[in-house]
């Protein structure tokens, strides 16, 4: 019988939008490439009648739950005194893990308190998973076939006891299947699109395999997964898959699995052996900071002007004052002379120029928020884009870095 698993995530902090939840999404991640699909995610405040509910609800369809957090020394961390009223339970005294407290304590060269000690008052049914990252160890209970598993909340003392403890549990728990995926990473085409355009292969291709669409801003990744009795059918399968997908879409694939459009950037200028430098206005430099992002993106990327006024434009950037008082700071004049300047003052072979309205004020009749130019190229050639965006400043910032860097893809291509 196929493991089922549910996600109970305790915290206010949560609930209020104070952390971002990425334990769920890792451990979901982790379950679906065991073949264990995640039903349902809950997240409970820090009392005990919610998380108990939050037990039952999670338990109702799963054979699996994972829950976080609530395990710290603080006395709102009250998931260990939930789980035993929840079985029946009660806490006492745990003297390995007060000992093993005491020696981390140790090796970090700092005192343990009386909180501490609290931490070691656990069920008595509890099978104890060591937390070599921290403090508060994992908990595993067992219940009419079904499995509960408490984790701390901080995401390296979960992942880390995940990894070594928990996943040759749960590998015990699923049906001999191999799973395999493979992600197609495509840019310049939304999502509904890229449906229709799947729709012309031939009936049936994805018989034996799923298809899943993750859209991002301005890039959407295609999962294609499937699962058999021997690993190398499952692999067959995605290939076979694959093959078909990238005929149909290959003027809009950039890569696959964990190739980002930076990284496809920098392997292209590395093989090319070329630099690059970035001038920017609206982006205010986060298109220099997602390139340098990629370990060894010194080989090819030199540096960046946030040209923000048109002073900088004028006087780091030689943009002529003419230009900007004919054209304006937004227009594709502008941006073709940013790149021009960008590749003397940067000495580089080649740059990318944005200049914008990202909003959400500043806009006119003329050009309204939204409003971007960008340009790219060398001294010999240099190639230009506008974008007509919305208000919503954050996205318009993150979509124009997206374009910026498909623009750079491109124009090394075409050399």
């Amino acid at each position: 019988m196929d493991v089922k698993a549910s996600l109970l995530m305790v915290g206010d902090e949560l609930l209020i939008g104070q952390v971002t939840d990425t334990n769920a999404s890792w451990i979901a991640a982790e379950l679906w490439r065991l073949g264990i699909p995640v039903l349902k995610k809950i997240t409970v405040s820090d009392t005990l009648d919610d998380i108990k509910y939050g037990l039952e609800a999670s338990l109702e369809s799963a054979d699996l739950v994972i829950m976080t957090g609530g395990l710290g020394p603080t006395k709102d961390d009250i998931t260990k005194q939930a789980l035993a009223d929840f079985f029946d339970d009660e806490l006492i005294f745990h003297e390995k893990t007060f000992e093993r407290i005491q020696g981390y304590f140790q090796d970090l060269g700092r005192p343990w308190n009386e909180l501490h000690r609290l931490q070691c008052f656990l069920p008595t049914r509890a099978q104890l998973l060591t937390n070599e990252l921290g403090t508060a160890p994992g908990m595993l209970f067992r219940e009419k076939g079904r499995v509960v598993v408490s984790l701390p909340g901080v995401p390296y003392e979960m992942t880390g006891i995940f990894k070594r403890e928990l996943l040759p549990i749960i590998r015990q728990m699923v049906p001999e299947k191999h799973r395999h995926s493979l992600t197609i990473r495509t840019i310049g085409i939304g999502e509904s699109d890229l449906a229709e355009k799947l729709e012309t292969l031939p009936s049936g291709w994805d018989q034996d395999v799923s298809v899943a669409y993750l859209p991002a801003i301005g890039q959407v990744r295609l999962r294609l997964s499937a699962k058999a009795d021997r690993e190398a059918e499952a692999i067959k399968r995605v290939d076979r898959a694959a093959e078909m997908v990238e005929k149909v879409l290959a003027p809009w694939i950039f890569g696959r699995d964990d190739e980002s459009l930076e990284m496809l950037v920098g392997k292209l200028l590395r093989e090319r052996r070329l630099t690059v430098g970035t001038a920017e206005s609206c982006t205010a430099g986060l298109l220099a900071h997602t390139i340098a992002t990629v370990p060894g993106a010194s080989d090819y990327f030199t540096g960046s002007v946030v040209a923000y006024s048109n002073d900088i434009k004028h006087r780091i950037l030689a943009v002529p004052a003419e230009v900007l008082e004919r054209y304006g700071a937004v227009s594709e004049q502008t941006v073709k002379a940013m790149v021009a300047g960008a590749i003397d003052a940067l000495q580089v072979d080649m740059a990318v120029a944005i200049s914008g309205i990202a909003g959400p004020g500043g806009g006119t009749p003329d050009k309204p928020v939204g409003t971007i130019w960008l340009a790219c190229g060398n001294k010999d050639r240099v190639t230009t884009k506008l974008l007509k965006l919305n208000k919503d400043r954050q996205r318009n910032i993150e979509y124009t870095v997206t374009v910026g860097l498909n623009m750079i893809r491109k124009f090394l291509m075409g050399l």
